[in-house]
């Protein structure tokens, strides 16, 4: 199936190159939040991948109300814009409710639904309607093929510039399964598919501050999965300490080790790319 395309500023999502969306899992201080975008910039430069940049002002969804969940959104939204001007980056962040939609897309260049909320119609319409880039996250509840009913949700509203992001399933356990089918049925929706590796190894039921919260020891082997079934892009939250983000701390990488990581992955990238046209087979 034909795959749609787009340009985000000079990134062309779903083009040939590989682009990566990272930044901290939850907007923290400006220290942490320039020190994140500085090294971005920086790799970035450096290895010639496009990046956007991604923090949330507010999680909605964490698993006590003890933690912290963001600056919420007037403040996120002033970091999101300086991180904007100063690093000249596009910037990504997730909304949880429709009233959200119009203030974020002000500032932002994508808005994320969220993969609990994905199915929430009034959730996507709201952020379709704003015509900016609509990142969709799949559901762990749901059989990919069946992204199709947010996409036409998104479609319906007169907005045909979507990201489709898989991270995994669950089954009531507490691990994420990330089956590498999920990257052919979401292609064949027909829009750009990124890999969110760094929710793949978090270990729901545990809090993202204990080391047991997470297994990063899969980083490799899931990302280079991902990226050898073809997706677009890949999702990395990164942070200077992870050890002391105050969200996913036990699944975050490092944004000094970020660089060395994706190296292999762009290598795979461009063996897939070099490929994917000669082995246009028929498997049906």
């Amino acid at each position: 199936m034909s795959q749609k395309s787009f340009y985000l500023n000079n990134i062309h999502l779903g083009g040939s190159e590989l682009f990566l969306i990272s930044g901290p899992c939850v907007i923290e201080e400006e220290s942490i939040m320039f020190r994140t975008a500085e090294m971005l910039k920086t790799i970035s430069e450096r290895l010639k991948i496009p990046v956007i940049f991604k923090s949330s002002f507010l999680k909605d969804n964490r698993s006590s109300l003890k933690y912290y969940n963001g600056p919420g959104l007037d403040e996120g939204l002033k970091m999101l814009q300086k991180i904007k001007k100063e690093f000249d980056f596009p910037v990504l962040t997730d909304i949880h409710e429709s009233y959200q939609a119009a203030p974020v897309a002000e500032v932002c260049d994508v808005l994320q639904i969220p993969a609990y909320l994905c199915m929430q119609s009034s959730l996507v319409v709201a952020a379709a309607k704003t015509g900016k880039i609509v990142n969709i996250k799949h559901g762990q509840f749901l059989a990919p093929d069946n992204m199709k009913h947010p996409v036409q949700k998104c479609l319906d509203s007169g907005n045909d510039k979507i990201i489709l992001t898989e991270r995994g399933y669950t089954f009531g356990y507490n691990d994420l399964v990330v089956d590498p089918r999920s990257f052919y049925h979401l292609n064949q929706i027909g829009f750009p598919v990124v890999h969110d590796i760094t929710h793949c190894v978090r270990k729901y039921g545990i809090p993202s501050s204990d080391a047991r919260g997470g297994a990063r020891e899969f980083l490799p082997v899931l990302s280079r999965t991902g990226v050898a079934c073809g997706v677009d892009g890949v999702f990395i939250e990164a942070h200077p300490d992870p050890a002391n983000a105050k969200c996913d701390a036990a699944s975050q990488l490092c944004v000094y080790d970020l660089e060395e990581f994706l190296k292999p992955l762009l290598e795979i990238h461009a063996v897939v790319k070099k490929f994917e046209k000669k082995n246009n087979f028929n498997y049906k």
